[in-house]
C-alpha cells in the first residue's frame, strides 16, 4: 500500500470525511506511530506505519462498497437517531450487512425512495459536492393540480428562505382521483441538496405536497427494488457517479433549464437484491 496523506487513509476508513480529517488532525487526535501528528500533508501506509484515532489504531480501510437502498417512509437517513427511530443502517444490520455504511446525502423521514450507501469517504464527497450539481428526480402527490403558470414558476426557481432555487425540469405526469377532489402527480428534477427542497418548492406554489419518492439520482434509477430493499452498484453505475463534470460557470450565470426528458437511467444488470424484513 503506497503512502498517502492522512486525510485520505481516515476517510478511506470510513471515520470522517476528508475535511473532518483535517479537524480531527488539527485537534491532535491523531498519532503516526507514537507521536501526534501536526502537519495536515502528512503521508502514511497502513503496511508499515500505526495510525491511532483518539487512541484507536486504524485498521486496513475494508473493501470499499456502494449500496442502493429504497428507502421506505418513517425510517431516518442517518446512522443514529436520538429518537431511537428505524434507520437506513439498521435496514443494512437486519439483513445481515457488516461494516461501517453511512447514507450520502438525505432524505426526509416521511419520504421514500433511492438512497446511497457506503463505506467509501471520497465517493461520498465526490456524489454530495454541490460544485457536480448531480441531478435527483422525485415524484411528488401534491394538492390540487398545478397549472402551466405554477409549473413554470417552478422551472425557473422560486425564494426559500431568501434564496432562490436554481432551474429545474418539471412536468405533470397525471392527475388523480380523490375524496378531496382532483390532485396533481408532478416530477420534479433539481441539481440542489438543500433541506426539504422540494416540499418547500410545491409550498410556495401553492401545492403543498403529500407524499414524495426519489425515482433517480444522477443516471441511476431502479424501479424494481421495493421499500426497505437494497443492492450494490455496478462498477458502471459507480463510474457513471463520479465521472460527472462540474457545472459550468456560477448559478445565476446559467440559463434556466427547460422541461426536457430526464437523462435515461444506467439499466442495472444481474446486481444481486436484497429484501428487506422489516415491514415498518
Amino acid at each position: 500500500m503506497a503512502s498517502v496523506r492522512l486525510n485520505k487513509l481516515l476517510s478511506q476508513a470510513g471515520v470522517a470525511s476528508r475535511r473532518a480529517a483535517d479537524e480531527l488532525i488539527a485537534q491532535g487526535r491523531v498519532e503516526l506511530n507514537g507521536g501526534i501528528v501536526t502537519e495536515l500533508g502528512t503521508k502514511a501506509d497502513l503496511d508499515h506505519d500505526e495510525v491511532k484515532v483518539d487512541g484507536r489504531r486504524l485498521k486496513r480501510p475494508p473493501a470499499r462498497r456502494y449500496l442502493l437502498m429504497f428507502k421506505p417512509r418513517g425510517v431516518v437517513s442517518t446512522r443514529a437517531d436520538p429518537q431511537q427511530r428505524t434507520t437506513v443502517v439498521d435496514l443494512l444490520a437486519r439483513a445481515g450487512v457488516a461494516g461501517y455504511f453511512y447514507p450520502v446525502g438525505r432524505l426526509d423521514f416521511d419520504s421514500e425512495g433511492l438512497i446511497l450507501l457506503t463505506n467509501d469517504g471520497e465517493f461520498a464527497e465526490r456524489v454530495t459536492h454541490p460544485r457536480y450539481e448531480l441531478e435527483r428526480t422525485y415524484e411528488a402527490h401534491v394538492a390540487g393540480v398545478p397549472d402551466d403558470r405554477d409549473l413554470d414558476r417552478l422551472r425557473r426557481g422560486v425564494e426559500i428562505e431568501g434564496r432562490r432555487t436554481l432551474p429545474a425540469k418539471v412536468r405533470l405526469l397525471r392527475t388523480l382521483a380523490s375524496n378531496d377532489g382532483p390532485r396533481g402527480l408532478i416530477e420534479l428534477t433539481i441539481r440542489e441538496g438543500r433541506n426539504r427542497q422540494v416540499r418547500y418548492m410545491c409550498d410556495a406554489i401553492g401545492h403543498p405536497v403529500d407524499r414524495l419518492r426519489r425515482t433517480r439520482i444522477g443516471p441511476i434509477a431502479d424501479p424494481s427494488l421495493a421499500p426497505g430493499d437494497f443492492r450494490d452498484l455496478t462498477a458502471a453505475e459507480v463510474r457513471a457517479l463520479t465521472t460527472t463534470r462540474p457545472a459550468p460557470g456560477p448559478p445565476s450565470a446559467r440559463r434556466p433549464a427547460s422541461a426536457s426528458r430526464t437523462p435515461r437511467a444506467a439499466t442495472p444488470r444481474g446486481p444481486r437484491r436484497h429484501r428487506s424484513r422489516s415491514r415498518e
